[in-house]
């Protein structure tokens, strides 16, 4: 027995299910991008939008385009749900959302509370499939995918639930944009993480959705979690990444692996200079230069409280259908001499196996999360 995520599937601006944005991703696509130049005055943005329809929701409360867009994604996974309400009773599967911006946008016109509520999107899933457990939303800015996944281990390792929804959605929006703006970190053009030619981070929007089980069934193993807080400044990083550090040996040891042992990491790499300086800190000190790095930021963009989750359904696909490529760091190739080194996989880089990834995420506020998952044959 162990924990596992048993199914999973995605969307984002790569592409409307997981297996398009695997491709995708796969070749270094960085071109699936819109930009906008109305949004914030005087100001152009390069942002990572989903181009779906998305159908509205009968319940006004809930009609927010986050929760259209994890309608979306429990659709693609509606065989293996079915086969989930079959397996387990409708009190026995919880449900943990991730999440930074829910349904403020709709608020501003509708004025229902319930739109800006962080609790919005556990409810609305537990709802839409008339669940009976615990549904919470866990909101810690960038690092909520990965903080919700360990809320899901929680609940399965205590017996509250024998399955757990796992959802990470967010959708753009005005208010996180002009947030950003405010710290001029956005930019304009391609995102360029760890070059000495940093422009800043590309806004992205995206969903991703895991069921997890404790089972002897086939599925990505969760190996270990780790996290912290740098309890340093409200949106900078510690440099020295002391905390991180700890993040990541702790999710080491839970998995009961050393460094020598990862395949690859799925970097946070934002393309801010504060968050380059800490993370290749902290993977230099702890993988040296030997572990393949990247950051799929550039492809997807910055999806915030579903940037962890997004990544980690890059992971789990990586795990299953690995055929010798790994994501490759999307840059312009001039590496910033005053970062410490890493090893970042270019586009034509070839590898043997990959059975362990780790995935890096971080937030404001100083939060750190750190997921090792790892390949399971069942």
């Amino acid at each position: 027995m162990g924990i596992k995520i048993t199914a999973y599937e995605a969307i984002c601006n790569l592409g409307r299910n997981i297996d398009e944005i695997f491709v995708r991703a796969l070749k270094g696509e960085n071109f699936h991008f819109s930009t906008e130049e109305n949004l914030i005055k005087n100001y152009k943005l390069r942002l990572a939008k989903i181009d779906v329809p998305l159908e509205n929701i009968d319940d006004v409360n809930f009609n927010a385009r986050c929760n259209r867009l994890a309608a979306y994604v429990l659709n693609l996974l509606g065989v293996q749900i079915s086969e989930l309400l079959k397996k387990y009773s409708k009190d026995e599967i919880a449900v943990v959302a991730a999440t930074t911006n829910c349904g403020v946008e709709e608020f501003e016109t509708s004025g229902l509370k319930t739109h800006s509520e962080l609790g919005n999107p556990a409810v609305f899933v537990k709802r839409l499939l008339g669940l009976n457990n615990i549904a919470i939303t866990v909101s810690t800015a960038c690092s909520s995918g990965t903080k919700a996944f360990s809320s899901a281990i929680n609940y399965l390792s205590s017996g509250i639930a024998k399955a757990v929804l796992v959802v990470g959605v967010d959708s753009m929006t005005k208010l996180p944009l002009y947030g950003f703006s405010s710290l001029e970190i956005l930019s304009p053009e391609i995102t360029n993480p760890f070059s000495k030619n940093y422009t800043g981070i590309n806004i992205g929007e995206a969903c991703a959705c895991f069921i997890l089980e404790n089972t002897n069934d086939a599925g990505i193993n969760i190996l270990g979690i780790g996290e912290n807080s740098d309890v340093f400044h409200s949106t900078t990083p510690d440099p020295e990444a002391k905390e991180v550090k700890k993040a990541i040996e702790q999710a080491l040891s839970m998995a009961n692996i050393s460094p020598e042992d990862v395949d690859y990491i799925n970097l946070h790499g934002t393309g801010t200079l504060a968050n380059d300086m800490m993370e290749a800190e902290a993977i230099n000190t702890i993988f040296g230069d030997n572990i393949p790095v990247s950051s799929t930021k550039p492809l997807t963009g910055h999806c915030l409280g579903a940037a962890a989750s997004i990544e980690a359904a890059l992971c789990c696909h990586l795990l299953n259908n690995f055929s010798g490529k790994l994501f490759p760091h999307i840059y312009d190739a001039e590496y910033n001499p005053d970062l410490k080194p890493i090893k970042l996989v270019k586009l034509e880089d070839k590898y043997s196996k990959c059975k362990i990834c780790v995935s890096n995420s971080f937030g404001f506020g100083g939060t750190n999360a750190i997921i090792v998952l790892g390949k399971d044959n069942g």
